[in-house]
């Protein structure tokens, strides 16, 4: 599958909500920066895998958006869902620390890496950024990317109620601005990085917070 083909091949409500948006100039820019990165420097993640939180979790379905920074920039880590690897894949730091912090909350012990159950069941997970240069963590902050999941958190703002929004980060943080339907609720704290994790994520229960949430507005609660 080409790069382009992977544009436009969500088969869900994205195809509806993204098609005029990713027609604009400053995504085609992103798109061609992208594309001529990957052919001298290695780039997270592989373009199939780009736009997977898309593919797995549909519009309509969002009951929960994890929005983190940018994705991993370890070899083979990424894996176009915010903070999610494949099994096999050795568990970045920041991984084991929302696992930490989901056994101190819920007392649920996981080691499965791949988040993509949590995506099937309505857990949309985007970074600020969708791209990245192999170790060099926001080397493709301001190419544009903001500009598209700006739009993103807006649309989902807008046309969609009740959904939980868990900001971990600066960036992640820097959305709340977006997030103006009163029907949402927003957890933020630090990101879960060993370089602030102390800073506020551990202890902030993002996990039993978000259920109890979703079991007030008689949503289905999802299962970590």
């Amino acid at each position: 599958m080409t790069y382009e083909e992977v544009l436009n091949l969500f088969h869900n409500n994205w195809d509806n909500i993204l098609h005029d948006e990713m027609k604009k100039s400053y995504f085609k820019y992103i798109k061609d920066f992208v594309k001529e990165e990957r052919l001298s420097k290695t780039i997270y993640p592989p373009a199939q895998d780009l736009f997977n939180a898309f593919k797995l979790t549909d519009f309509n379905d969002i009951k929960v958006v994890i929005l983190g920074q940018d994705p991993y920039h370890g070899e083979k880590e990424a894996m176009g869902l915010s903070f999610s690897v494949r099994r096999g894949v050795r568990t970045p730091p920041s991984l084991k620390n929302i696992f930490k912090e989901l056994y101190d909350d819920l007392k649920i012990k996981r080691t499965d890496t791949d988040l993509s159950d949590w995506a099937k069941q309505g857990v949309f997970l985007l970074n600020t950024v969708l791209t990245v240069e192999k170790d060099k963590a926001n080397s493709h902050k301001d190419i544009g990317w903001e500009i598209f999941t700006d739009y993103v958190i807006k649309q989902i703002n807008d046309k969609l109620d009740n959904v939980v929004f868990i900001l971990w980060g600066r960036q992640a943080r820097d959305k709340k601005r977006i997030i103006t339907n009163p029907s949402h609720y927003i957890i933020e704290s630090a990101h879960p990085s060993p370089l602030s994790a102390y800073n506020g994520f551990f202890g902030s229960k993002p996990f039993s917070k978000t259920n109890k949430y979703l079991k007030e507005h008689n949503k289905k609660e999802i299962i970590f």
